[in-house]
């Protein structure tokens, strides 16, 4: 992503969500340990707001205790939405980062399935928390899924009242534990997995503008 201020922005993922944060040369990387995906802030842009027609939405981060994740950031000053869970699909919570890309924290578990004991509040968000996501959006998931024919799709999932449909997929072998993908219990498994997959927010027929600040995705 192209950004006002790399380094700054870096900063806050480290300091609010817990990532490590580096240089690169002029770009500026933020991510946790693991197999999930790095955010990189290249400098040269300018703060605007985002809008629903354009072609990214949203940063993941999924995490075992979301109703912790908020209180630390709110301990922090930071405003998130009051965590909900949406439908059959997961206990969430929204926010925005200082040059104003939407997060969306996501529990492992939905709300009346969490486990007794998840996340540790002595550690920052809880702990375990994970890039989950990155979410594009799109008019032809047809054509999205030609594109991408070397990522497997994960899960499926149907919000007709919203008027759009969910798509998942990743660089992996696994396979969910239903074969059905658009099956419910798919959907915990997905927010567990320690990789990130690639969404695509789905408004059939949707015309939509490149995110000025959004540059690509970088495969390694």
């Amino acid at each position: 992503m192209q950004v006002e201020d790399p380094k700054r922005l870096a900063g806050f993922y480290a300091d609010v969500f817990g990532m490590k944060a580096w240089a690169d040369g002029e770009i500026w990387r933020a991510g946790y340990a693991g197999e999930d995906a790095d955010l990189i802030f290249l400098p040269g842009g300018t703060r605007a707001p985002h809008a629903r027609d354009e072609r990214f939405w949203k940063i993941g981060i999924c995490l075992p205790n979301l109703d912790i994740a908020c209180e630390h950031l709110r301990q922090k000053g930071i405003e998130v939405s009051a965590p909900h869970q949406f439908r059959d699909i997961g206990y969430m919570a929204h926010l925005h980062d200082p040059e104003g890309f939407a997060l969306e924290l996501l529990q492992h578990d939905f709300l009346c399935n969490r486990p007794d004991g998840a996340g540790d509040p002595a550690q920052l968000l809880g702990g375990g928390a994970h890039v989950g996501q990155i979410t594009l959006r799109t008019g032809d998931i047809a054509a999205e899924l030609i594109l991408h024919t070397d990522m497997k799709l994960l899960s499926v999932q149907d919000v007709a009242e919203f008027g759009f449909d969910l798509h998942f997929l990743a660089y992996t072998e696994e396979t969910p534990p239903d074969p059905d993908l658009q099956s419910v219990a798919n959907r915990e498994w997905l927010w567990r997995r320690p990789y990130t997959t690639l969404e695509f927010q789905h408004i059939p027929g949707a015309q939509l503008r490149d995110s000025p600040a959004f540059k690509g995705l970088e495969i390694s």
